[in-house]
């Protein structure tokens, strides 16, 4: 009972007719939102962690890992000897990238806050069950970044695919990353920032669809997207469908 009540709350009815009395335009959609669990708010937490338990290992230890450039602390989402720096107050920790694209993966799952109870997904979210053999999905904003800027593989997506381009991108020399991204083998509005993210935003997106909302890997009908019709579509459009879901369009 408890559940079906859950269920209820992130059910929303939006009426797309053109008064309320239409009702062949009715839609009943499955509404939640994962603040904080977008690429950039998971990097800062990982970046939290990994800050936390590099200074508690220092501590126990007795070691000085991570302070100088000379000692980096090996970063496995960062792309192959990439560098990248964490501060806080009176502390700077050097990383440098190992690019272990599996190994990303496996730090990032408890990122996820799954709970054992049955029918949740993202931090215990819940989730209806989904009809995997008939239904047909799109990925939208970071999904599309995700697999199109670098990647060059937006549109159907094929995780075993993604897999490989990702691992190897990972695992791919900083250097030579830099040097195809100066001669322009990206999208135009990739940029460093995103090129020395990709592996870790790569690892995220897959954990998210296939551990987060549990899409078994063999799936075959998602579609990355920027347009629909030639309008740019963002998650400011759900937003906006959502507030507006008890007034009819005009």
């Amino acid at each position: 009972l408890l559940q079906e009540e859950v269920a209820k709350n992130l059910l929303a009815e939006f009426n797309l007719g053109c008064d309320a009395h239409q009702t062949e335009h009715v839609y009943r959609v499955y509404v939640a939102t994962f603040l904080g669990f977008g690429g950039n708010a998971a990097r800062a937490r990982y970046e939290q962690s990994l800050l936390s338990s590099s200074l508690l290992r220092n501590r126990l230890l007795g070691r000085q890992d991570g302070l100088s450039p000379e000692f980096p602390i090996p970063d496995p989402c960062l792309p192959r000897d990439a560098r990248d720096e964490l501060q806080q107050p009176g502390l700077r920790l050097h990383l440098r990238g190992t690019g272990d694209f599996q190994q990303c993966r496996e730090l990032l799952q408890p990122l996820l806050n799954r709970t054992n109870e049955t029918q949740s997904s993202l931090n215990g979210v819940f989730q209806p069950p989904l009809q995997f053999h008939n239904s047909e999905f799109y990925g939208f904003s970071e999904f599309y970044y995700c697999t199109e800027d670098v990647l060059r593989m937006g549109g159907d997506y094929s995780a075993a695919r993604f897999t490989k381009a990702a691992q190897d991108y990972c695992a791919t020399r900083w250097s030579v990353l830099r040097e195809r991204f100066e001669r322009g083998l990206y999208a135009p509005h990739a940029d460093l920032h995103r090129l020395k993210f990709q592996c870790f935003k790569s690892a995220w997106m897959f954990e998210v669809f296939h551990r987060g909302f549990s899409f078994p890997e063999s799936y075959g009908s998602l579609r990355t997207a920027l347009q629909v019709y030639d309008k740019e579509v963002q998650w400011t459009l759900g937003a906006i469908l959502y507030r507006t879901r008890f007034l009819p369009l005009r």
